[in-house]
C-alpha cells in the first residue's frame, strides 16, 4: 500500500498542472522537492534517535517526491508544446506546407447528422518540417491533423507524409503543439516501419479470413482480438455500448492475459520448463502487441494486463496493488497527459477493483455457497468488482448507470477467451495458409455470435441503462446511495429482504413494464423513430410489415427502431430526398429484411448521395423508382399518395441544400378502420407544463381529399390489402384520419404546394426538423392537431427553431419532439387517432 498514495498524488498533480501555466508547475516541483528534502532530513534525525523513520514519514516523503517528479515532467512537456515556431505559427493561423510522421491509426469520422456525407480524418502525428512563406523550420512536436478522409485510410503509423494546410492553436491542456487543418489528400513520402508493416499484414489476414462469417461477426472479431473496429457494424457497436460490453473491442490487459494464459497452458502440456514457458509467454504477448499496434494505449494495456494476471495468478493482491501503483507512476512520467484520459482512468480503476475487491468477494461466495464452482465464483467476483469500481467514473463521464452491464458481462465472458485465442491464431496463420485461418475463424465466429446475441438481448432490456445526474452532484448522489446500501445490507435478514426487493424490481422491469407500457403500442399506425438529427418514419402495412419513409443518418438507429416494431418485411421504402440525414440509414432498413422497391425524389441533388443510394439498391437488386405526383399505394390500413414534387416545377431556393429540400417527396397518408380497440394512453406534452395530459387527436372534419390522381411514370398497382397491422384491420371503412409527411420542404416549396392545394390532416410531420423556414399559411392550411418534429438532441442547426414551435402552438398544434420524447407513435384508439410517446 505504500505506493498507492504517491501514485494518487502524482495523478492529481498531473491533472491540475496540465491546466495551469508552466511556471506554476515549476513552482510546485521546487516546493515539493524542498519539502521532501526537509522531511528527509527530519526523518534522518529521528532515525538516528529512535532507530528508524516512521511509516508516515516514509509515505510523506514518497508523496512529495512523486509530486515533484510529476510536476517537473509536466512543466517540461507543456513548455515543449506551447513554445517554439509551431505554436507561434498556429497563433498567426499561418498557411504552411509540412512533413509529418503518423503516430496512430487515422480515425475516419462521418459528418454527424449532416445533409451530405463529409467524412473527416483525425490523425495524430509528429511534425518534422514546417515551411511558411520564407520561414522553414526543422521541428519535432506532436500535432493533430484534421481534414478530408480521402487518402488517409490506407496509411499506417510511422509513415511520413507531405501536407498543405493552415495551423490553428490547440485547446488548452491538449498534448499537441497545434492543429493542422489539412487541404487535400496526403502525399506519402515514405514507407511504414517493418513492425507496422508486419502488424498490418496480420490484421489484414484476420480481416480477410473473417469474410466467411456473417456481417455482424466479421466486423466484431477483429475488434475483439486486436481492437480493429474499421469494419464493425454500427448496430453491433451501439448494442455493445448499451449493454456495457464496449470495453471488449478495446485492446486491454484482458486480451493479453488470455493470449498469455493460452500459450502458458500449451507450453505446460508440451512439458516445457518454467523458464522456457516464461520466454514463450513474453514472445506471445509481444507478438500480440505488434498485431494490435504498439501504440501507447496498447503498451498501457500490456502493463495493466501483466499486473492483473500476476496478482490473480499468485493471489498476492498487495503486491499486485503495489505493482499497479508503480505502473501508474511510470506511465505518468512517460506521458503525463494520460492523467486526463478517461480510458486510462477506467483501466486503472477497473484493475484496482479486481485486485482489491475480487479476491475477497470470491472467497466470500465460496464460503456462503459451497456448491458454487470456484471458476464461476471468480468470474462473478471479477465482473462485479470491475463494474463497481468504474461506476463512479461512468457517472462523471456520461451521467448514466449501466444496469445491464453485470449480467451481460457474465454471459459474454465465457466466449471472450475462445474468440480471442482462435482469432489471434487465425491472424498469425493467415499469411501462411488462408484456408487454415478460415478454419480457425469459424469456431471463433460461434463465440462472437454468442457475444452479439447477448449484447442485442441486453440492449433491448427495459432500463438497460438508467439516467443519473452527471458530474459532482451525480457522484455525491451515488455515494449517498452506496452508503445507504452498505448500512441496509449489513445484516443477513436485511440482505435477504434487499435481494427479494431486487428480484421483484427485476421481475417488474422484465415482465410488468412491457405489459403496462408496451412498445410498440397496440394499434400503431405511424412511428417517428428517434434516429438523432434526421428523419425515419414507419407506416403500418400488416403483421410484421411496414412502409419506411426515410431512414435517418445511420444504419443502426433505423434498424433498431424497425426491430423494436417487429418489422420483418418492407414492401416499400420512400426516400424523400438524397440528404445523408434521410438516406444514410438505408443499409439498416435493408438488413435482414425483404424490401420490395424504393421510391426516390426526382431531384438528384446532391449527386453524391443520390448515386450512393442507387449503387446500394443495385447491389441489393432492389428496384428504384422516381416519385411522380399522383402515385398511390395501399398496404394494410395505410393508403399513401404522392402530392409533390411536380415534374419540372420544383422551386429552387438558395443553395444546394435548399434545392434538395424543396424537391422532397411529399406524402399524404390516410387510414381507415375499423381498427381493433386500443388501450387509451395519457400523453404528456414535452414542451408544455409538466403533468399536462395529452388530448386525443380527432379526425379532421373536412377529411383529407386530394382527388383521384392518375398513377403515372413507374406506376405500382395497389398492393393487396392485408389483415391487421398491430391489431388494425386493413379493410376500408370509416376514415380514422390522415397525416401529411412534408419531408424537408422550405418556404418556397411550401408556398408552391399551398397554391396547388394543401389537404387538411390530423398529424403533420413538420418539414425540415422544425427549422425557421416555415410558411405560416402552409402550416395553418394543414389544420393539424399534432405536429411531429424529428430532430436530434445535439445538432448545429438550432432545430427546432423557437419561432416555429411558438407558431405551431399558436395554430392549436401540439409539438412532439423525438429529442425529448424518443420514438413517437400515432395509434388508432376507438375510431380516432392518439399520440403515444415512448420516452427517452
Amino acid at each position: 500500500m505504500a505506493l498507492v498514495a504517491p501514485a494518487l498524488a502524482a495523478w492529481l498533480a498531473a491533472v491540475v498542472l496540465l491546466t495551469c501555466p508552466v511556471v506554476i508547475g515549476v513552482a510546485v516541483a521546487l516546493t515539493a522537492a524542498g519539502a521532501a528534502a526537509v522531511l528527509r532530513t527530519t526523518a534522518s534525525r529521528r532515525r538516528r534517535r529512535a532507530g528508524g523513520p516512521g511509516a508516515a514519514a516514509r509515505a510523506g516523503l514518497a508523496v512529495l517526491a512523486s509530486v515533484a517528479v510529476t510536476a517537473t515532467v509536466v512543466a517540461f512537456r507543456v513548455h515543449g508544446v506551447t513554445t517554439g515556431p509551431v505554436p507561434d505559427l498556429a497563433r498567426r493561423e499561418a498557411a504552411v506546407s509540412v512533413e509529418a510522421e503518423i503516430t496512430d491509426d487515422p480515425r475516419i469520422r462521418p459528418h454527424p447528422g449532416g445533409v451530405t456525407r463529409r467524412d473527416t480524418a483525425v490523425v495524430r502525428a509528429r511534425l518534422l518540417l514546417v515551411s511558411a512563406l520564407r520561414e522553414r523550420y526543422a521541428v519535432d512536436v506532436p500535432v493533430v491533423l484534421l481534414g478530408p478522409a480521402a487518402g488517409w485510410r490506407a496509411l499506417l503509423p510511422s509513415q511520413r507524409v507531405r501536407l498543405r494546410g493552415r495551423l490553428s492553436p490547440a485547446r488548452s491542456g491538449e498534448p499537441v503543439a497545434a492543429v493542422l487543418l489539412v487541404r487535400g489528400p496526403p502525399e506519402p513520402i515514405g514507407v511504414p516501419s517493418a513492425v507496422q508493416r508486419a502488424a498490418e499484414v496480420l490484421r489484414a489476414g484476420l480481416r480477410e479470413a473473417s469474410d466467411v462469417l456473417p456481417e455482424d461477426q466479421r466486423g466484431l472479431l477483429p475488434g475483439l482480438v486486436v481492437g480493429d473496429v474499421s469494419r464493425m457494424d454500427e448496430e453491433v457497436r451501439l448494442d455493445m455500448t448499451t449493454a456495457g460490453l464496449s470495453h471488449l473491442t478495446a485492446v486491454s490487459g484482458t486480451n493479453l492475459a488470455i493470449v498469455a494464459g493460452a500459450v502458458l497452458a500449451l507450453s505446460r502440456l508440451a512439458g516445457l520448463p518454467l523458464a522456457v514457458r516464461a520466454v514463450v509467454a513474453v514472445i506471445a504477448m509481444l507478438a500480440f502487441s505488434i498485431v494490435a499496434r504498439p501504440s501507447p494505449s496498447v503498451l498501457r494495456a500490456l502493463v495493466m494486463g501483466m499486473v492483473a494476471a500476476l496478482a490473480l495468478g499468485t493471489g498476492r493482491t498487495r503486491d499486485g496493488l503495489a505493482a499497479l501503483s508503480a505502473t501508474v507512476l511510470g506511465l505518468l512520467v512517460f506521458d503525463p497527459w494520460l492523467a486526463r484520459e478517461w480510458g486510462f482512468a477506467l483501466s486503472v480503476v477497473a484493475t484496482g477493483g479486481i485486485l482489491v475487491l475480487a479476491p475477497r468477494w470470491r472467497d466470500r461466495l465460496e464460503r456462503r455457497m459451497p456448491r458454487m464452482p470456484r471458476l464461476l465464483a471468480e468470474a462473478l467476483a471479477v465482473t462485479v468488482a470491475a463494474q463497481v469500481a468504474v461506476t463512479p467514473l461512468l457517472v462523471l463521464m456520461s451521467g448514466r448507470l449501466d444496469l445491464a452491464a453485470v449480467p451481460a458481462n457474465l454471459l459474454a465472458e465465457p466466449a471472450v477467451a475462445p474468440a480471442t485465442v482462435l482469432g489471434f491464431a487465425a491472424a498469425v496463420t493467415a499469411p501462411i495458409s488462408m484456408d487454415l485461418a478460415r478454419l480457425l475463424v469459424r469456431p471463433a465466429g460461434w463465440a462472437v455470435g454468442w457475444i452479439t446475441a447477448v449484447a442485442r438481448r441486453a440492449a433491448d432490456l427495459p432500463f438497460a441503462t438508467a439516467e443519473w445526474p452527471g458530474g459532482a452532484p451525480g457522484l455525491a448522489a451515488l455515494a449517498a446511495v452506496a452508503l445507504v446500501g452498505w448500512v441496509v445490507l449489513r445484516g443477513r435478514a436485511r440482505r435477504r429482504f434487499a435481494a427479494a426487493l431486487a428480484a421483484g424490481a427485476l421481475l417488474t422491469a422484465l415482465v410488468a413494464v412491457p405489459v403496462v407500457s408496451p412498445w410498440p403500442p397496440p394499434g400503431w399506425l405511424l412511428v417517428a423513430c428517434d434516429v438523432g438529427q434526421g428523419d425515419a418514419l414507419v407506416l403500418a402495412a400488416g403483421p410484421g410489415r411496414a412502409v419506411v419513409v426515410d431512414a435517418g443518418p445511420a444504419p443502426a438507429p433505423a434498424n433498431r427502431c424497425l426491430r423494436a416494431l417487429g418489422v420483418r418485411q418492407v414492401p416499400l421504402v420512400i426516400l424523400t430526398h438524397p440528404h445523408l440525414d434521410h438516406v444514410g440509414g438505408l443499409p439498416g432498413v435493408l438488413r435482414g429484411r425483404a424490401v420490395g422497391a424504393v421510391v426516390v425524389s426526382p431531384g438528384r441533388v446532391p449527386e453524391g448521395e443520390a448515386g450512393r443510394v442507387s449503387r446500394q439498391l443495385q447491389a441489393a437488386r432492389i428496384p428504384e423508382w422516381r416519385a411522380v405526383r399522383g402515385m398511390r399505394w395501399r398496404f394494410g390500413p395505410t393508403e399513401i399518395t404522392v402530392l409533390a414534387p411536380e415534374p419540372g416545377a420544383v422551386p429552387q431556393g438558395t443553395g444546394e441544400g435548399s434545392i434538395a429540400n424543396n424537391a422532397s417527396v411529399v406524402l399524404l397518408v390516410r387510414w381507415s378502420g375499423p381498427p381493433r380497440t386500443a388501450t387509451a394512453h395519457t400523453v404528456r406534452e414535452p414542451d408544455g407544463p409538466s403533468g399536462e395530459p395529452g388530448a386525443l387527436v380527432t379526425p379532421a372534419t373536412e377529411g383529407a381529399q386530394v382527388g383521384e390522381a392518375q398513377e403515372g411514370g413507374a406506376q405500382v398497382g395497389e398492393a393487396q390489402e392485408a389483415e391487421g397491422a398491430s391489431g388494425v384491420r386493413g379493410d376500408q371503412g370509416a376514415p380514422l384520419g390522415a397525416a401529411l409527411l412534408a419531408g424537408d420542404l422550405e418556404t418556397e416549396a411550401q408556398e408552391a404546394l399551398l397554391r396547388s392545394g394543401v389537404p387538411r390532416v390530423d398529424v403533420l410531420k413538420v418539414p425540415h426538423h422544425g427549422s425557421s423556414r416555415q410558411a405560416p399559411a402552409f402550416l395553418a392550411a394543414t389544420g393539424a392537431r399534432a405536429a411531429l418534429v424529428s430532430v436530434g438532441a445535439v445538432n448545429d442547426y438550432g432545430h427546432p427553431a423557437q419561432v416555429t414551435l411558438r407558431r405551431l402552438r399558436g395554430l392549436g398544434m401540439r409539438p412532439y419532439r423525438t429529442d425529448l420524447s424518443g420514438d413517437i407513435a400515432v395509434v388508432a384508439d376507438h375510431g380516432r387517432l392518439a399520440v403515444v410517446v415512448r420516452g427517452r
